[in-house]
Formats: structure tokens, C-alpha cells, sequence
């Protein structure tokens, strides 16, 4: 009876370290469980509003300093048609512009790859790509003793940069921020000053440039 009672305690000795054994694995699988859990909504909503504040901020910034590099492309393009406008005027004649207008324009620049340009003839447009929607357009001044370049919708980021690289080729400058009436930045009185351009550009795509040449 003694041998089996021995037998007995020890079966009774394997089974409580089995049921501890296996409410260590428990506790294991539990644990691992627990370790691998997913994000909770708050954490996700944080970092959503941490991208959302980065982009607002980025984004503007990331426009601003696309239109800073293109200004000195667009301004050397009009630069170009200023000075091939002025070889291929008439001669001997006081109004060697007067039939100068946006197809003219459109004609030089359609392959530069700057300007952006749809459409032909009188319903021709060049887009200058320094603000959204904004065009170029070509019209005789004086009727015809001269000719202008309008730019419409400028961003600021572009002022006065622009303004800098075309007062090398135009006698009068003005600027008209959001409406407002235009401010002459250049002719035969005032001197241009870049700092002074600048002063007179509203933030956004509401600055209007006119730059008159012949």
C-alpha cells in the first residue's frame, strides 16, 4: 500500500507543476498579447494633427520659394521679347509699336518652356506661372510710340524680384496691390528701388505689374 501511495503524492507533485507550468505560459501569452497592441485613437488623432499643422505650415512655404526661383526665368524671358520687340519696330516711324499686342508674345515663347500658353491669335494667353492664373499681356502705349507688359495676380514672393530684373529693359514701372491704384516705382522722376517696390506688394496673388518700354 505504501508504493502506491508514493505513486499517488507523485502523480499529485507532476500535476501541480503542469497547472504551474501552464499558468506560466499563461501569463506569457497574455503579456505578448498586451505587448502587441495596436494604437489607440487618441494617439492617431495627435499625430494626425501634428501632419495637418506641418503642412499648413510647409505648403505656403514650399509656394513662396517655387515663385522665388522662377522670377529671374520669367524675367529674362520678357527681358528677351523686350529687346527683339525694339530690333524688329519699324524705322523712321513715331509709332513703331502700334500694332505690338499679346500674339506677338505668345509667338516667341511657345517653345521656352517658362510661360505656360493656350489658345492663338486674339484669344491667345501666356501664363507667367508667379501667381494662380496670372497672365501677360502685350499692348501698345502712347498709341504705338510705345509698348507695355502687364502682369496680373502676382505673389508677393515674387516682389520685387521681378521688378529688379525687368527695370534693366523698361522705362516706367508701376505696381497696383489688390486693387488699389497703381504706385510708379520707375520713369524719368523716380528712381527705382527695390526696397521701395517691395513696400508697395500685398501678400498673396492681388499684385498687378506694368512695365512700359519702347
Amino acid at each position: 500500500m505504501r508504493p502506491q501511495a508514493r505513486g499517488s503524492a507523485a502523480g499529485a507533485t507532476d500535476t501541480g507543476v503542469a497547472r504551474r507550468r501552464g499558468c506560466g505560459h499563461g501569463r506569457v501569452a497574455r503579456h505578448g498579447y498586451r505587448g502587441q497592441r495596436g494604437f489607440s485613437l487618441v494617439e492617431v488623432s495627435i499625430v494626425t494633427a501634428i501632419v495637418l499643422l506641418l503642412a499648413i505650415i510647409g505648403i505656403p512655404a514650399i509656394g513662396s520659394y517655387v515663385v522665388e526661383n522662377k522670377v529671374p526665368r520669367v524675367g529674362e524671358e520678357l527681358a528677351r521679347f523686350i529687346a527683339q520687340a525694339r530690333v524688329n519696330a519699324a524705322p523712321g516711324t513715331a509709332l513703331p509699336y502700334e500694332s505690338i499686342q499679346t500674339s506677338n508674345l505668345a509667338s516667341l515663347l511657345r517653345d521656352s518652356g517658362v510661360l505656360s500658353i493656350s489658345g492663338a491669335d486674339a484669344n491667345v494667353k501666356v501664363m507667367h506661372g508667379l501667381g494662380s492664373d496670372g497672365e501677360v499681356t502685350v499692348e501698345p502705349v502712347e498709341a504705338g510710340a510705345a509698348f507695355s507688359l502687364t502682369l496680373t495676380n502676382v505673389n508677393h514672393a515674387a516682389c520685387p524680384g521681378i521688378a529688379s530684373v525687368m527695370q534693366r529693359v523698361s522705362e516706367d514701372m508701376s505696381i497696383a496691390a489688390g486693387g488699389q491704384a497703381a504706385v510708379t516705382i520707375k520713369d524719368d522722376t523716380v528712381a527705382y528701388s527695390a526696397m521701395a517696390a517691395q513696400s508697395h506688394c500685398a501678400k498673396g496673388d492681388v499684385n498687378t505689374f506694368v512695365f512700359v518700354a519702347g
